[in-house]
């Protein structure tokens, strides 16, 4: 719950929070100091016949959303009375020379413990719309997690027509057994964990599922008004498809950064994005199924079922049976890349897309899965992953702390640029020789460079999809293809003009993606799968991004609360 603290932006956060978008015509012209008190806190919660208790956020299960504006400082008091170690991500903010706010454990901080308590002390510059929070240590993201609205600064409207009211949609998955407990099973085992048990949507399945008609989220609307969904897919492992029978979606901002609108059926969403849509109510009055379901083109078993929530137009009586919308087919991979190709930024006066035209670093990353020895593991063996067949392996103390006190001995900067061995990397499946180097190997950035990563996903056991979020930064996805990436023909096909501009992007099965950035945000900031799982199993690293001759161009010291490792 919001502090009882009285700020003067007090009575404007509680409208918001009912009624957000009137927050986008009212409210004071100086920027606000926002504070939220999050406990972490153990709860007993219900779903699919099964109670069981979760780690939460003030008893909430998704946590609270953050109302802010554009300009806000926000101050986000997190006090752990779980049994485990806590630490949250502000998933998408910049946290501009201040990692010491992003959150992930053992990156920037190390966790919240037991009987503690942090303060993420953060300001929100040059970002607006929709991003969100999650707990960024073990799986503990799997229910702790919720909505970052931001809102315009006063008098800057949005760039597409006003709606009439919004909403937020948040997308997770839902385990019945403990998820740290399956976790561990899997990491025992050396296999991958066992899969959810349901997909959600604001925390509930919808009444496809057992003992669920009261645990289904529905959204009454009018006849003729516009709709502006806030889409968060908060799962752990699934790139899910979504839409609403018989609406069309209109997408006008991806990862907060406003996009040029088009007009789809259903959308794609990968684990960490976010998507922004409008919806008119235009149809006929009656009871319509939103639905989401995972998007998987390989033959590797997933959750498959489809969460449903309910748009029910205003007077209509729950006894009318709601119709299902045609989602695409599961492996539907070419609605997958022309949904991909159309989504541009708005690259307006206002909103321009400052795509760096000129490269100072060149880097090129094989995304692989992998085997390692484990002689405890069920096959002698433990599957891991890799980039430039390094996985990853997490330090003890903070790597933010070591960068900035200097410390010897927590990490190197001898990440490889590019794979050690080039290969056919999307030719047949290799199964032979999948070991992985390990280390805390990190890549240094000089301040103000331009960066080109190019990320190939390789059939190192199997192709697959992999949505990759870079801690600190946007950045934009010139380019993107299916097989081996060739860098005399593909670079000429980039979009250096109009491109998306993201923090997680997806990297499609068999394929290859291009981003640019320019490296003007000091600190140690995270770079990993955002699937659970294969983060968990070393596809991760993090980029010492060098401090600027500037006086503020430098990270800034730590706050005296910082967790002590």
């Amino acid at each position: 719950m919001i502090s009882q603290k009285k700020f003067s932006s007090r009575l404007l956060l509680t409208i918001c929070t009912v009624f957000a978008f009137l927050c986008f015509v009212s409210s004071p012209v100086e920027a606000a100091v926002q504070r939220y008190q999050f406990d972490i806190r153990v709860a007993n919660v219900s779903r699919l016949c099964h109670a069981k208790p979760i780690v939460t956020v003030n008893g909430m299960f998704p946590g609270p959303t953050i109302y802010v504006r554009e300009g806000d400082r926000v101050l986000v008091n997190v006090t752990n009375h779980a049994q485990y170690n806590m630490s949250i991500h502000w998933h998408g903010l910049k946290q501009y020379r201040n990692g010491w706010a992003d959150g992930p454990a053992y990156i920037t901080q190390c966790p919240i413990m037991t009987g503690s308590s942090y303060v993420y002390d953060f300001n929100v510059t040059g970002q607006r719309g929709t991003l969100w929070w999650h707990a960024h240590i073990l799986w503990l993201r799997a229910t702790v997690y919720g909505a970052i609205v931001i809102m315009p600064k006063q008098g800057t409207p949005f760039p597409f027509p006003q709606p009439d009211r919004e909403e937020v949609i948040l997308l997770g998955e839902w385990w019945n057994a403990d998820v740290e407990a399956v976790e561990k099973q899997g990491n025992s085992l050396g296999l991958p964990p066992n899969m959810s048990d349901a997909h959600t949507i604001n925390g509930k399945p919808g009444p496809l599922f057992p003992c669920s008609e009261k645990y289904t989220f529905a959204m009454e609307v009018e006849q003729g008004k516009t709709y502006l969904l806030r889409l968060i897919n908060a799962a752990l492992n699934d790139e899910l498809f979504f839409a609403i029978a018989g609406h069309n979606l209109t997408v006008v901002e991806i990862d907060a950064v406003y996009t040029k609108p088009f007009s789809t059926q259903a959308l794609l969403i990968a684990p960490g994005q976010t998507t922004n849509v409008l919806v008119r109510a235009n149809q006929i009055p009656g009871r319509y199924f939103m639905a989401a379901r995972p998007f998987m083109d390989v033959p590797i078993p997933i959750d498959n079922k489809t969460a449903t929530a309910i748009l029910q137009y205003k007077g209509i009586p729950n006894t009318i049976v709601p119709t299902l919308p045609n989602l695409p087919r599961p492996n539907d991979s070419a609605f997958a890349f022309s949904y991909e190709e159309k989504l541009r930024s708005l690259n307006s006066p206002q909103f321009p897309a400052n795509v760096p035209l000129k490269v100072d670093r060149h880097l090129f990353y094989t995304i692989g899965l992998g085997r390692n020895s484990c002689p405890s593991c069920i096959n002698g063996t433990r599957l891991t992953a890799s980039l430039n067949n390094v996985s990853f392996v997490m330090p003890q103390v903070g790597l933010l702390q070591a960068h900035y006190f200097n410390m010897k001995g927590v990490y190197t900067t001898d990440f490889p640029d590019n794979p050690p061995t080039p290969f056919n990397y999307t030719g047949a499946p290799l199964t032979a020789n999948l070991g992985t180097s390990k280390g805390t190997r990190l890549s240094r950035i000089p301040f103000n460079s331009t960066v080109e990563l190019v990320l190939q996903d390789t059939n190192l056991l199997t192709v697959e999809s992999h949505p990759f979020h870079l801690h600190g930064y946007n950045f934009f996805v010139v380019g993107t293809g299916i097989g081996n990436f060739d860098p005399t023909k593909d670079p000429a096909k980039y979009n250096l003009v109009d491109p998306p501009e993201r923090n997680t992007v997806g990297v499609p099965t068999g394929g290859w993606t291009a981003i640019r950035f320019r490296a003007d945000n000091p600190g140690v900031w995270f770079f990993h799968c955002h699937l659970e799982l294969h983060t968990g199993w070393g596809l991760k690293t993090a980029f010492v991004v060098e401090d600027g001759p500037g006086p503020d161009q430098k990270v800034l010291p730590p706050p005296n609360d910082l967790p002590p490792c």
